[in-house]
């Protein structure tokens, strides 16, 4: 069983998504709760999930519970490829879906960017992903990363807690966002990049970046 505590958090990770529009009708996000089992939202839209609405525990060595939305087995795949990793969202940010349909991913253009560090990799295709083998093949795509882009179908990011997971997909949409502002001018000016060096310092959690900008993203919670 999830503990009180995770199953709040995720709840927060949920709504928080939404409201600040990574989300809307489709889309979940989870948690690990030891090295066999995670816990996933609730199967609703996550800014409808009420205070107390208990999520589903999933097995990794399992098939997915009764009620449990397809698309989880994306979470269960990558927690089976990546220890470390601790929480996966699954979101549809408006700027990222843009994007993909270029066949394109945010560069790394500014500090937000960085935290993706050399690129995000798409998966190329527009499909829902229905069954294991593909979810398997997806998850290793992202090889030691913290996100994927799904073409025309959303954004997975992931981290080493529910508050990383939830702010790299705010960090990804927004590099979206700077990247379609800077297509959009042509071959203007002269295009900025940062470099792996500047990418070394620039990527840290220190100074509270990584509490502040959950703060600011579940402000104003029920719960």
């Amino acid at each position: 069983m999830a503990s009180a505590d995770l199953e709040v958090k995720v709840r927060k990770a949920a709504r928080a998504l939404v409201r600040h529009g990574l989300a809307h009708a489709y889309g979940h996000v989870s948690a690990r709760i030891d090295s066999g089992t995670f816990l996933v939202c609730a199967p609703q839209p996550m800014g409808l999930i009420s205070p107390g609405t208990p999520g589903s525990v999933v097995r990794l060595d399992g098939d997915l519970p009764e009620g449990v939305l397809g698309e989880v087995r994306i979470h269960r795949e990558i927690y089976r490829c990546r220890p470390d990793i601790q929480s996966v969202a699954r979101t549809m940010p408006a700027k990222i879906m843009s994007l993909s349909t270029l066949r394109l991913t945010p560069r790394v253009r500014h500090g937000f960017g960085s935290y993706f560090y050399p690129c995000i990799p798409l998966w190329d295709s527009p499909l829902l992903i229905r069954d294991d083998s593909t979810a398997r093949q997806l998850a290793a795509r992202i090889e030691d990363g913290f996100a994927i882009v799904m073409r025309g179908n959303g954004l997975i990011t992931a981290g080493a807690s529910v508050e990383e997971a939830v702010v790299r997909a705010w960090y990804a949409e927004d590099a979206a966002k700077v990247e379609l502002d800077v297509l959009s001018v042509g071959e203007a000016g002269t295009p900025a990049f940062y470099s792996e060096e500047e990418v070394a310092v620039r990527v840290t959690w220190a100074g509270r970046i990584l509490e502040r900008m959950w703060d600011y993203l579940t402000a104003g919670d029920p719960e």
